[in-house]
């Protein structure tokens, strides 16, 4: 069994069908690196998020959101299924972050010289310069800079400053985009790339770049599990929330309720978090059976939106999901679940 599964972040649907186009696009790309003979689920994944990156349509790479000061800080992590993780963040140079983060992965087995251990995070100056090192394509910050993301800073810079005095700006929750992978042996991995939540503070790093709350992949002799996360940065980090859902799937029976559960129990109500205030948060996790040669491909959200796409040696062509709250004014609040078979 062969798996890719993408999703271009919580929030709100600017035009599903670009979205859809996009997400099958990225799933097909990744799927058919996975399928071909020398590749690893770390090329998938890196293959199906430099396609989101590049797309200009997303908040990674290319139309990354701006920063409160109108600039880019990207940010990306990828973990494979031994435990390895690598990520960067407050970049502005690099067309794809995520291919940094996965050479930082890849790095985690070796010491470096004179016995030194491999840094997991790398951020700024540091990590355009490391990225040089590995030869990976560095750009000018303004042609990472979409004009969409440009008329989107605009529109919320002005309300920023003609409010700046009341509290009646609401930002756009869309964040992170995401991928997963999973071959025929049962290795995962899963990653994901960010621009970060528009007008955010420079220096701020999000959920992405972070151990545990962003991607987590995870594999025992009989289970590999792959979760990746999106939405409000700095709850998902309080709450390590990737690492949570793959921990709430170990030997269960029935993913789609404990998913509910998890959503429910450890960020709605989790008592690292304020209550009473809206948490917006997604996933896309991969619950496969290896002694089975099953799986199941899941999803959740309290954000009024989410888009996915995925590809399977099941199918002949890849196949796009858009889940929706039914009630748009209790998001923060409600959980949305589903999954499919593969």
């Amino acid at each position: 069994m062969v798996l890719v599964a993408v999703h271009t972040g919580a929030g709100n649907i600017v035009n599903e069908e670009n979205y859809k186009i996009l997400c099958k696009k990225a799933a097909t790309r990744g799927f058919d690196v996975l399928n071909s003979d020398d590749k690893s689920v770390i090329d998938a994944v890196e293959t199906a998020i430099k396609c989101l990156e590049n797309s200009g349509q997303t908040n990674a790479g290319y139309g990354s959101n701006l920063t409160f000061n109108g600039t880019i800080e990207c940010e990306a992590g990828l973990m494979d299924n031994h435990g390895n993780f690598g990520s960067c963040a407050c970049v502005n140079n690099l067309k794809n972050p995520i291919s940094l983060a996965r050479k930082i992965c890849e790095k985690q087995s070796n010491l470096l010289n004179f016995g030194r251990v491999p840094p997991i995070l790398v951020v700024g100056n540091g990590a355009s310069q490391l990225a040089q090192e590995f030869g990976i394509e560095t750009v000018d910050e303004k042609d990472l800079i979409s004009e969409k993301a440009q008329i989107t800073y605009n529109h919320y810079r002005r309300k920023i400053t003609k409010y700046e005095h009341a509290n009646l700006v609401r930002i756009s929750p869309l964040d992170t985009v995401g991928a997963i992978a999973i071959d025929s042996h049962g290795n995962i991995a899963s990653g994901c790339s960010s621009g970060g939540i528009i007008l955010k503070l420079s220096g701020r790093v999000g959920q992405t770049a972070i151990y545990g709350a962003g991607c987590w992949s995870q594999k025992t002799d009989n289970q590999s599990l792959g979760a990746v996360t999106t939405g409000n940065g700095e709850y998902l980090i309080k709450t390590l929330f990737a690492r949570e859902i793959c921990s709430s799937l170990i030997n269960c029976d029935l993913p789609s309720m404990r998913l509910y559960e998890v959503f429910k129990d450890k960020f709605l109500n989790s008592p690292f978090l304020p209550k009473n205030q809206e948490k917006y948060g997604g996933c896309l996790a991969v619950d496969y059976n290896c002694l089975e040669n099953r799986g199941d491909l899941l999803f959740a959200h309290t954000t009024k939106t989410l888009c996915l796409g995925y590809k399977s040696s099941n199918q002949k062509f890849a196949k796009f999901i858009t889940s929706s709250l039914p009630d748009y004014s209790q998001a923060g609040y409600n959980v949305i679940v589903g999954g499919i078979s593969f």
